[in-house]
């Protein structure tokens, strides 16, 4: 019998500080006249496989967000709204907390993570991640690397300029195993958990393989200014 229950957790959790916007969060702005995380959502929505897909917002949004999944794609989805953490490692904790305490977690059970201001993903890329996790248990989206990479601690001098075919960009989803997932954070110590960026290094700090599953230029996640008007562009020609 087949026992794997698969989630989606959208981490919109944070409050988008660097867009500059006093109005509300990045991820509600608009872009094409619809919300960047409604795009998003409706990307998850559209694969069958997902037992729920969780929405993880500010937790002064969450009505708002629950509003607006009603307003643009009714009441019958399998979206969940659920307020997020302080930061990012939080908010993936919150998502694992809600599935472990209502559903039945098992070595099969997988869990797609993905960025809510990356509204462009495709469902190629989420079906893959999906593939991928279960085969290999943890997996990250990666496009290679078309500008050379400076390395530089002080952020003044270049150190060193790395081989730019061995370099790629870190996209989302990011997918996993739960208990692989779960298992590896629990080994890292308070010094590591800060240095944490996305879920993937979780597992790279502590040696465990993950597969890289190719992403798209278009995936592309909005946090500046210019990126509105760049994902503007991109949802004129959805």
């Amino acid at each position: 019998m087949n026992n794997e229950t698969i989630f989606a957790a959208i981490l919109a959790g944070g409050m988008g500080t660097r867009m500059q916007s006093a109005q509300k969060p990045k991820q509600f702005l608009e872009v094409g006249n619809k919300p960047i995380i409604i795009h998003t959502i409706e990307q998850f929505a559209r694969v069958d496989a997902f037992t729920k897909i969780l929405v993880l917002t500010p937790a002064d949004w969450v009505d708002y967000t629950r509003d607006l999944i009603e307003k643009y794609m009714g009441t019958g989805s399998k979206v969940q709204v659920l307020a997020g953490g302080e930061d990012r490692n939080a908010t993936l904790m919150c998502a694992l907390s809600y599935i472990e305490t209502n559903y039945e977690v098992n070595a099969e059970t997988i869990l797609v993570t993905h960025d809510a201001v990356r509204p462009f993903t495709t469902e190629r890329i989420i079906k893959e991640n999906i593939e991928a996790a279960r085969t290999y248990g943890a997996c990250g989206t990666a496009i290679p690397a078309t500008d050379t990479i400076v390395q530089s601690h002080d952020g003044t001098y270049m150190e060193a300029i790395p081989d730019r075919s061995c370099m790629y960009q870190q996209q989302t989803p990011q997918s996993f195993r739960v208990t692989l997932l779960k298992e590896t954070y629990a080994l890292l110590n308070e010094e590591e958990k800060k240095t944490l960026t996305d879920a993937c290094k979780i597992l790279v700090l502590k040696g465990v393989p993950v597969y890289m599953v190719m992403g798209d230029p278009c995936n592309i996640k909005v946090t500046y200014p210019s990126d509105l008007k760049v994902a503007e562009a991109f949802a004129q020609c959805l």
